[in-house]
């Protein structure tokens, strides 16, 4: 799927800066939309482009966030999906600047933007039927670690690192930090993390299990490229329906679980997917996926 794409309702999803462009033409000059979307060969790109802001999440970021998800997670061109940020920070969590201003108005609470944004992103990042990879391009905080919790890899750059930061400004956790910390690192360590609020460096964060790769800064793109690359390419259907698998057994006993599995086996058993991998394996050949 190349080329622009639009919303269902008609406006322009996919405005993105070319790398050729330069400040002097304006009609080149850096997009001031506040995500940037690019779908081409199946892998859709959603980057956060607040960098003044260090990709802090103000209202119309989460909106834009909220509908591009659901569009690039419903789109079966799309076979694998990257969250990464631009400038230094993949993101800080809620803009404090907004926040502080809703503080004035009686009628704006925080439980407002956790349901009306924090959770959809949350739950269309951990759901979707196909894998998902947060490029983590240097800090992320608050929501914005909790964002890349939520996803399936999290590759990060030497200068990258993760901090729940809620406690620092006497808040709760939220977009799932209490559901996938404790899963990634146990509870004991993630209510230390969560409970006094640090920067665990990229490379501390690997040692936990937070990250699942770290590479040196000018080789993230590529690195995450090639890995998308590897998803994109791979059964897409199985990939979402281990997904489901994993989520649905976390809260689950084991015959429930096992009942799941069930279900799942079947519709990737009945898939043209299966189908090809059997044939391939039989005929000693590379498979080749349509994902379905």
């Amino acid at each position: 799927m190349t080329g622009r794409s639009r919303f269902r309702n008609g406006t322009d999803w996919d405005r993105v800066t070319p790398m050729t462009q330069t400040p002097d033409s304006p009609s080149t000059a850096p997009s001031t939309e506040p995500l940037l979307v690019e779908v081409a060969d199946g892998i859709a790109w959603l980057r956060l482009n607040r960098p003044e802001a260090m990709n802090s999440l103000d209202n119309a970021l989460k909106d834009a966030l909220v509908a591009a998800l659901h569009e690039v997670g419903g789109d079966p061109a799309v076979r694998c999906v990257v969250l990464t940020g631009t400038g230094r920070a993949f993101c800080v969590g809620q803009d404090l600047k907004e926040h502080v201003r809703s503080l004035s108005d009686p009628s704006s609470t925080l439980a407002t933007t956790v349901t009306d944004h924090y959770n959809p992103i949350v739950i269309a990042l951990s759901t979707m039927n196909k894998p998902v990879v947060a490029a983590l391009n240097g800090v992320a905080a608050g929501a914005g670690m909790s964002f890349a919790l939520a996803c399936d890899f999290r590759v990060a750059s030497e200068q990258a690192g993760l901090n729940t930061s809620f406690a620092g400004i006497a808040l709760s956790c939220d977009s799932g930090a209490s559901w996938t910390l404790p899963r990634l690192i146990g509870p004991a360590r993630a209510k230390e993390l969560l409970l006094m609020p640090r920067t665990v460096s990229a490379q501390e964060a690997l040692a936990l299990g937070l990250v699942t790769k770290v590479v040196p800064d000018d080789e993230l793109e590529a690195a995450v490229t090639e890995l998308a690359r590897q998803l994109a390419d791979g059964p897409t259907l199985a990939y979402g329906s281990i997904r489901r698998a994993v989520a649905y057994s976390a809260g689950a006993d084991l015959p429930d679980a096992l009942a799941n599995e069930a279900e799942l086996m079947a519709l990737t058993g009945g898939s043209s997917d299966h189908r090809a991998a059997v044939d391939a394996f039989l005929a000693k050949e590379k498979p080749s996926y349509t994902g379905s």
